[in-house]
């Protein structure tokens, strides 16, 4: 799951908003909702930049190529308990639906798990469909350079910054 930094303050806000006004969630502090949410959204970010830089730093150490980054990763976040690919959906919104049961700041949960994360996944899976944008034009940019190579990658972070910049990400 691809999700900015600076973007999210703005999901959190829309979770909010979107479970406040469909009823589904009763609060007097909607801000400190976002906050608890936003909380869980950024401790996400930060596991996942965790797990690709000791990732990339055992591969460095053991020879491999970028080839085995994926399955590298893939064994840290297993030790980590953390899920990454196709299952990061899952459980981050798993960890927005225990946050909010276990909230302060929230009062009165009215809709079943079920609901919330079907609403919540609809407003992350909006924000991934930004992140493939930002990929997808990266990609276009640099394509003349050979993927895989130390080279791409360089050029690839370098050019993923200028997108997220120019784009407020």
């Amino acid at each position: 799951m691809r999700l900015y930094s600076g973007r999210i303050q703005t999901v959190a806000s829309e979770i909010v908003k979107t479970l406040v006004k469909a009823g589904d969630i009763e609060t007097e502090a909607p801000q400190e909702v976002e906050a608890d949410i936003a909380s869980v959204l950024t401790s996400y970010v930060e596991a996942e930049r965790e797990i690709t830089d000791k990732a990339k730093d055992l591969m460095q150490s053991r020879g491999l190529g970028t080839q085995e980054l994926a399955r590298t990763k893939k064994l840290i976040a297993e030790q980590r308990g953390v899920k990454l690919g196709d299952e990061a959906l899952d459980y981050v919104l798993d960890q927005i639906v225990e946050m909010l049961m276990h909230s302060q700041n929230v009062e009165e949960i009215y809709a079943e798990d079920v609901e919330i994360r079907r609403k919540t996944a609809a407003i992350l899976n909006k924000e991934e469909q930004v992140g493939e944008e930002v990929d997808r034009e990266t990609r276009a940019r640099i394509k003349h350079v050979q993927e895989g190579t130390r080279t791409w990658e360089i050029e690839y972070r370098r050019v993923m910054e200028d997108i997220r910049r120019r784009k407020g990400l």
